[in-house]
């Protein structure tokens, strides 16, 4: 244990956050869209790759970071206006395995799609020269672009929160994920507040993907292992619970992190024990399911 020196553990823990901040982002996509649809939406993972995908298309294509950051949410997000349109909404009220089963169904149709267009070897990707080098934190030096991983999942979630906090569609879709009935009654098109959430829910993976794809191999597969992950961190948090993914997310990428220092061989279990403790302990997760924002 003498190698494992305050700065390297401090490194690592920094590292971690940079990690849960790629977690926090996709679990928050699949908290909005459990949390006001009650749909859990498998599809999320394909979208995430899809995400990786477009954004590095559409940087090699215009060049910029900047204009792939905001394209390719929005392509995936009206990708997921249509899902929800034409797939989804059609499903409502026969039980919450039907959705379920289709957004299974779409995410290997999503997976071999990308396949057909992209090809089966994936695409490279790098990292933005702006992002590239190392910040000097005082315990060491650190990459600029993780940095800028949790900048952003910072600056994503915190304007998720000021609409839903702080505008009236945030209002809307917070009373709708309690007592949708009572909104019908007052004369608002919950349909419609539905369709908008799946769309943001899945902009945030399409997001995530563009974020990610600078830090791992984009390939056909990458989806499969970072939805399972993700629903460990929905489930720790809470499902439907945005501050549980936001924590939840933060805490599962510290622990994979430091385990991986310490024992890199339970790297890959330790978020699931992590998961199995939360749950014997709080069945419902860290902070319930009582509601959208609960």
């Amino acid at each position: 244990m003498e190698q494992f020196t305050p700065s390297l553990l401090a490194l690592q823990l920094v590292t971690g956050i940079a990690l849960g901040a790629i977690y926090a982002l996709l679990a928050v996509g699949l908290s909005l869209i459990f949390g006001m649809l009650t749909v859990v939406n498998f599809a999320h993972g394909a979208l995430f790759m899809l995400g990786a995908f477009l954004g590095v298309y559409f940087y090699g294509l215009t060049g910029s970071f900047v204009v792939s950051l905001v394209i390719t949410p929005l392509v995936v997000g009206c990708m997921g206006l249509v899902t929800e349109r034409f797939l989804v909404r059609p499903l409502y009220g026969r039980g919450i395995d039907y959705p379920l089963l289709l957004t299974f169904g779409l995410s290997y149709v999503i997976i071999e799609g990308v396949r057909i267009v992209f090809g089966i070897e994936g695409m490279a990707s790098s990292t933005p020269a702006a992002l590239r080098g190392a910040v000097d934190l005082g315990f060491g030096h650190f990459p600029l672009y993780r940095l800028f991983l949790i900048f952003a999942t910072a600056v994503v979630v915190g304007a998720l929160w000021l609409f839903i906090e702080k505008t009236r569609y945030g209002l809307i879709i917070r009373a709708g994920s309690r007592d949708p009935e009572i909104v019908r009654v007052l004369g608002i098109d919950v349909a419609r507040v539905w369709w908008m959430v799946f769309g943001i829910g899945t902009a945030i993976a399409g997001i995530s993907g563009v974020l990610a794809a600078p830090t791992r191999a984009v390939n056909a597969e990458m989806g499969i292992t970072v939805l399972a992950e993700s629903f460990v961190v929905t489930v720790v948090g809470g499902m439907g619970s945005l501050p549980g993914a936001v924590v939840a997310g933060l805490l599962v990428g510290v622990v994979f992190s430091l385990t991986s220092l310490l024992a890199p061989d339970l790297a890959e279990l330790s978020i699931f024990v992590l998961m199995a403790l939360v749950l014997l302990v709080r069945p419902q997760g860290l902070f319930g399911k009582a509601g959208l924002m609960s």
